[in-house]
């Protein structure tokens, strides 16, 4: 793992809560990430993984608490000592920063692969047709789908289509990508081409965060693991001490059940 340089984060989340009606999903959850970090984040169903990654981007907007990208507001300007919220078009340059894949892949069907790919540098980045499709191309040359330019999404394998969600990402050159469990709609077989993408962009240093169910590969590539429950940070640490010697009850309770799961689904 590459030494971690830079002192400020390159995103700092700050006593963030998140809650839909009465259910608290995300409890005053304080988190940095430094540039090239990785971080997994694990945890239950309903532990408020997947809603922090979206409140990350102001998908979901908060309910107090703030987020840094570079030091900087996400979401929000600072006005007479006062935080205030900013409209969809005050985020954009900040979302434009942040690539985001999800659990499905959102793909526009009546799109090809590059037509789907080029479209965000069209619309946000403002670059020409032509300079779009050539970023495109060259995403989709690295996540391995230049075979795939005029084909339309439902000519492809899950698999493919997710490496298609990662290049759209990446088009937008952002200096932070989430994962949602970018892999847990996959048929088991296609898994592996799109954990060999994400681990390449690991390899070249992009900051990550990963919310995932594959513990081997976030003990793989991750220089951090989270473990959340109830909308709390529990735990976290690197992935040895995570794995192998947890210090929270309710971590070595999960992670004996998912894999003691794992390895009954080997034996099966």
């Amino acid at each position: 793992m590459g030494q971690l340089l830079d002192p400020v984060p390159r995103v700092r989340v700050e006593d963030l809560t998140k809650s839909f009606g009465p259910h608290t999903v995300v409890r005053n959850v304080n988190l940095a990430v430094a540039q090239g970090e990785r971080i997994a984040i694990i945890g239950p169903s309903g532990a408020g993984k997947s809603t922090l990654l979206r409140c990350i981007n102001w998908l979901e907007r908060p309910d107090s608490g703030h987020v840094y990208l570079d030091g900087e507001l996400i979401g929000e300007s600072l006005r007479d000592g006062r935080y205030v919220a900013i409209g969809e078009r005050g985020l954009a340059p900040a979302r434009a920063r942040i690539g985001m894949v999800f659990q499905h892949f959102n793909l526009f069907p009546h799109l090809d692969v590059l037509g789907n790919v080029a479209l965000g540098p069209r619309l946000v980045l403002r670059l020409d047709k032509q300079a779009a499709q050539e970023r495109a191309q060259a995403q989709l040359e690295r996540v391995g789908l230049t075979s795939k330019l005029h084909a339309y999404p439902e000519k492809l394998s899950g698999g493919q289509r997710q490496r298609v969600a990662i290049a759209r990402a990446l088009a937008m050159e952002p200096t932070v990508m989430l994962f949602d469990e970018a892999t847990s709609s996959l048929d088991p077989e296609l898994v592996g081409e799109v954990l060999a993408v994400i681990r390449k962009l690991a390899q070249d240093g992009m900051t990550m965060l990963l919310v995932t169910h594959e513990m081997q590969f976030a003990q793989d590539v991750a220089d951090r693991v989270v473990f959340m429950d109830e909308g709390l940070i529990l735990e976290e640490g690197p992935p040895s001490t995570i794995f192998r010697s947890p210090s929270n009850p309710r971590t070595r309770a999960f992670l004996r059940a998912v894999l003691d799961r794992e390895r009954t689904s080997e034996i099966s």
